[in-house]
C-alpha cells in the first residue's frame, strides 16, 4: 500500500458511495487507474466491504455501553468460544480483541439501565471463560465512522 491507496481509503470511509470519477478526482488519479486500484484494494482484503450506516447513538433511542472481558485464559480455544457466543448476541455491535489488561472490548446497545441489567444477568457474565467484566456507559458520542453526531 502507498500513499495513493491510503488517501483512497481515507475517502471511502468518509464516503463509500463516491463515484470512482469524482474518487479519482479526489486522490489525482485518472478513472482507470483509480478504478484497478479499488479493485486490488478490494480482492487482497484490505477493502472487505460497503455498508450503510443506519442512525447512531445521537438519533436512536437506547444506550451504547463498552465493555471490557477478560477471560481465565487466553488459549486459542477460549478465545473461539468466547468469540462463538458473542455472535450470537444481538446487543452487540462491535467486538475487539485486544492488548492490554482487558482481552476483549464489546460495543453494546441497549434500551436502557434495567436492559442492560437483564443482558449481564443472562448473558454477559456467562460467556464462556469470562472471569471478569467492567461496563462504561457512554455518555455522548463525538465521532463516529463515517459521520459526525
Amino acid at each position: 500500500m502507498d500513499e495513493i491507496d491510503r488517501r483512497i481509503i481515507q475517502v471511502l470511509r468518509a464516503d463509500g458511495r463516491i463515484s470512482n470519477a469524482d474518487l479519482a478526482g479526489r486522490v489525482g488519479l485518472s478513472a482507470s487507474a483509480c478504478h484497478r486500484r479499488v479493485r486490488l484494494l478490494e480482492e487482497s482484503g484490505v477493502i472487505r466491504g460497503y455498508t450503510a450506516i443506519i442512525g447512531g447513538v445521537t438519533d436512536e433511542p437506547g444506550l451504547v455501553v463498552l465493555t471490557q472481558f477478560s477471560l481465565d485464559r487466553q488459549t486459542e480455544d477460549y478465545l473461539n468460544r468466547f468469540e462463538a457466543a458473542v455472535r450470537r448476541c444481538p446487543e452487540v455491535q462491535d467486538c475487539y480483541l485486544m492488548t492490554g489488561s482487558a482481552d476483549y472490548l464489546v460495543k453494546l446497545k441497549i434500551a436502557d439501565a434495567a436492559d442492560y441489567e437483564r443482558l449481564h444477568k443472562e448473558v454477559l457474565s456467562r460467556l464462556p471463560g469470562v472471569a471478569r467484566l467492567q461496563s462504561s456507559f457512554a455518555i455522548r458520542t463525538v465521532v463516529a465512522a463515517g459521520r459526525t453526531p
